[in-house]
């Protein structure tokens, strides 16, 4: 995908809470257990439990890294698509801020490390992604290669740019969710049912953030000087390899899934796509 030299988001911010440890052993099991289990600071907004702790102090972020650059580019089209959507509607965008940290950092929804992974808060309405994040997604979940030091990458964005900007979409679909108030009518529906019928519930609210990416990612589609070939393929790659399934090869029975097998990702990612049309993502009506 072609993201230098575009417009970058002014709502990128840097968290000013401290480093923790942990490892890369502590970020890989973190990774898992938010893909599979959905273990984040998320969970306790879905399950209806309070979580104590602000938001860390945050700061513009004066940061020209790579990662950095591309997340504000990557964010800056989120913004542009769903303003777009919601005029459509006849409806106002409200823009989230997108806290970069590193190690530890505090939101509404509570305390997050490096291996919450990416999340999105709505108590804030804030997305959150740990600097280490991307360089994990490359190196142990098999999702985007990388080619450091390549004249035409530097020129044309890296090779796995889309998947890594999918999980943003991704994440931005749940602030999507919240301005619509699906999320708050999810999260009341959870607390009157049982754990099985709640880890439902999840699983079509995260198919339906994925579908809100497809969405986001047609309106791409349109523009030539953005995408480029493979784009498309990478992202659907990206569906496929964090199902629930997937990722526990079998190991956890499909109750107890929260974000959806690897074909149902994939599936609901590409009705957004084909469609366009937000009206084509109800994942409560009907089986997914």
């Amino acid at each position: 995908m072609k993201w230098q030299g575009g417009r970058r988001s002014t709502n990128v911010r840097m968290s000013g809470g401290k480093a923790a440890g942990g490892g890369i052993f502590g970020i890989i099991i973190g990774l898992v257990l938010w893909l599979v289990f959905g273990v984040n600071p998320m969970t306790a907004f879905q399950t209806g439990q309070s979580m104590t702790g602000g938001s860390s102090t945050t700061q513009p972020a004066n940061d020209d890294s790579r990662d950095t650059q591309f997340v504000e580019s990557v964010l800056a089209n989120t913004e542009d698509v769903w303003t777009q959507i919601f005029s459509e509607l006849g409806m106002t965008y409200k823009q989230p801020t997108l806290v970069l940290f590193n190690g530890r950092t505090n939101s509404a929804c509570g305390s997050a490390t490096s291996a919450s992974g990416p999340f999105y808060c709505p108590g804030d309405q804030q997305v959150y992604l740990d600097t280490s994040f991307f360089a994990e997604m490359r190196n142990n979940l098999g999702i985007a290669g990388d080619q450091q030091g390549s004249a035409e990458v530097e020129n044309q964005g890296k090779a796995g740019d889309f998947a890594q900007a999918y999980v943003i979409a991704h994440e931005v679909g749940h602030h999507v969710q919240t301005l619509l108030g699906i999320s708050q009518k999810v999260t009341e529906a959870r607390r009157q049912v049982n754990e099985t019928q709640a880890n439902q519930l999840s699983v079509r609210q995260e198919l339906q953030a994925d579908c809100f990416a497809g969405v986001w990612a047609n309106r791409n589609q349109q523009r030539v000087d953005y995408l480029e070939p493979g784009d498309l393929e990478e992202a659907l790659n990206a569906a496929s390899q964090i199902g629930d399934d997937r990722l526990t090869r079998g190991t956890v029975s499909p109750d107890n899934f929260t974000h959806g097998t690897s074909q149902q990702r994939v599936n609901w990612f590409t009705r957004g796509l084909q469609s366009g049309d937000i009206n084509s993502c109800d994942t409560f009506s009907g089986s997914i």
